[in-house]
């Protein structure tokens, strides 16, 4: 069974003025797609607290992070910015098709920042912070991840 973290960045979240729900919608549906899922591990809006969740994922290897929470464009959007120095192999393929996916629902996920790539062995895929795009985002998932972690995983095309 492959093994998954979520991490939700959110401020609000983080201080208890609402449930986590994305985070948990997101834990559930990776559930659901047979993955071995900690968390979510619910942090603020902060480069560092959301690079210290990366760490410990990828010292664990886990093989696939997901954060849902922190891509707008809003002073407090810097989950691509914590997440940047961990990716090695950027994949922009995955965000086109979640914003493709999403696009006739929501217009507005065309402005979603998330990006998506390896480090080393693990999948790194961040996700807008919504049950919405998490619901879009475990489609494009469940298409695509098993195939990008058997590619690390050195298995032929």
């Amino acid at each position: 069974m492959r093994t998954a973290v979520v991490i939700t960045a959110s401020n609000r979240a983080s201080r208890g003025e609402y449930a986590d729900l994305s985070g948990e919608s997101l834990a559930k549906g990776l559930t659901a797609l047979g993955y071995e899922v900690s968390g979510p591990h619910v942090v603020e809006d902060s480069i560092d607290l959301i690079s210290e969740q990366l760490t410990l994922a990828l010292a664990k290897k886990i093989r696939l992070i997901v954060t849902t929470g922190g891509t707008g464009i809003s002073p407090t959007d810097i989950t691509p910015e914590a997440t940047a120095p961990f990716i090695e192999k950027l994949i922009p393929g995955f965000s086109e098709a979640l914003r493709t996916y999403s696009r006739d629902k929501v217009p507005t996920s065309d402005l979603t920042r998330g990006l998506v790539g390896t480090h080393a062995t693990s999948l790194i895929i961040n996700l807008p912070g919504s049950q919405g795009a998490v619901k879009d985002g475990l489609v494009i998932i469940e298409r695509l991840a098993g195939h990008i972690l058997d590619q690390l995983d050195g298995k032929d095309h």
